[in-house]
């Protein structure tokens, strides 16, 4: 048996999804003496501006987003308990039909072998012993995700040895939960992205998958204080507002536990698990 401590790598779209996605996993298995890794594909260029200005707006310097988010991101890191912090630096593709998806340089617009191989050598690198992606729909159709999706899967292959594999989703029913819960709390939810003006509209894509096919249950409860902090540090963001909003009390009982689905597996263990490290400890 190796002395080499556990490693969990998360690949993540942009500066916060750490936070939102596997703040818990990220804080628990950190606790645990596990390596954790977070890799951030874009710059998030396309986020809030000062006052909240979106891309295109007066005010809104794609530059300066991109600069303020990494500041935040090294900030929800040093909270996680994060090992490693790596940014591929792509810029930020905006959402389904924005301008920016296809702009030169834009994560959405790079060939998926290109990016695969860059995220390999991180692999290597760091020989993750659970590797953490999105699923196919990238969560809730955004580019990004979806390109996180197939370059990770594509990066696994081209390095061919990472023993556990996951996608970090949600169950359905939560989602279909989320307007109950969010009037419970005394908040409003709106599923809704602002959007450009000019951005031609587009079909919206459920977020998550049927809860049976989700294959790992992990219990966060005692780490969400943590996951409610790194949200925070992405102040520049309104994303999170709507689940800071809940005050922590609340936000822990609904961020309790996070969801994965296994796509690959060399230890044999059970597909049904509480700890993404069934088979390796």
């Amino acid at each position: 048996m190796s002395n080499r401590p556990l490693t969990l790598m998360a690949v993540h779209a942009h500066p916060d999804d750490e936070a939102t996605g596997t703040g818990g996993v990220l804080a628990r298995y950190a606790a645990e003496g596990v390596t954790t890794i977070v890799v951030t594909c874009t710059d998030g260029r396309c986020g809030d501006g000062p006052g909240g200005v979106k891309p295109g707006e007066p005010g809104h310097d794609p530059e300066a987003v991109a600069a303020t988010r990494a500041a935040e991101l090294a900030i929800s890191c040093k909270i996680l308990g994060v090992t490693h912090s790596e940014q591929l630096g792509y810029h930020d593709s905006g959402m389904v039909g924005w301008p920016t998806n296809d702009a030169p340089g834009s994560f959405w617009s790079t060939p998926v072998p290109e990016a695969a191989e860059r995220l390999a050598a991180l692999i290597r690198q760091y020989r993750p012993d659970v590797l953490v992606t999105y699923d196919e729909n990238g969560g809730y159709g955004h580019p990004d995700h979806i390109q996180v999706h197939r370059v990770t899967m594509a990066a696994a292959e081209l390095v061919g040895d990472v023993p556990k594999l996951y996608m970090s989703t949600v169950p359905r029913s939560w989602m279909e939960n989320m307007g109950t819960w969010a009037k419970e709390a005394g908040l409003e939810w709106d599923e809704a992205e602002p959007e450009p003006a000019d951005a031609p509209p587009v079909e919206a894509t459920p977020m998550g998958v049927p809860d049976e096919q989700i294959t790992a249950w992990v219990d966060t409860t005692g780490f969400s204080d943590q996951k409610y902090d790194a949200l925070a540090a992405h102040g520049s963001q309104s994303d999170g507002e709507f689940f800071l909003k809940m005050g922590k009390e609340k936000f822990a009982k609904l961020m309790r536990m996070e969801t994965f689905v296994r796509v690959h597996d060399t230890t044999g263990s059970p597909t049904t698990e509480d700890d993404l490290f069934t088979g390796l400890r």
